[in-house]
């Protein structure tokens, strides 16, 4: 490889780390505003947003994020899919 070649490969490495990054960040970003979006719609639900106080509270917060982790999780399925399309 020549030094030219060296820097054309360098600069797509360098390229495609700032890309990575800076999608990074402004995934971040929506999950920040989207944090306050959800804890909005759980607290008009009525589930708890404290520390829990009792073993009752501690399983219904379990049983919430074991709720929300699997829509989660169906929903990062069909956008992949809908993505690879």
């Amino acid at each position: 490889m020549t030094l030219t070649e060296d820097r054309k490969i360098s600069m797509v490495e360098v390229r495609k780390t700032i890309s990575t990054s800076l999608g990074t960040a402004f995934g971040f970003v929506i999950a920040l505003v989207w944090s306050n979006v959800v804890l909005g719609g759980l607290a008009l639900t009525g589930a708890p947003m404290t520390a829990p106080k009792d073993a009752v509270g501690l399983v219904i917060g379990v049983v919430t994020a074991l709720v929300l982790t699997i829509f989660m999780i169906v929903l990062i399925i069909l956008v992949g899919r809908w993505g690879s399309k």
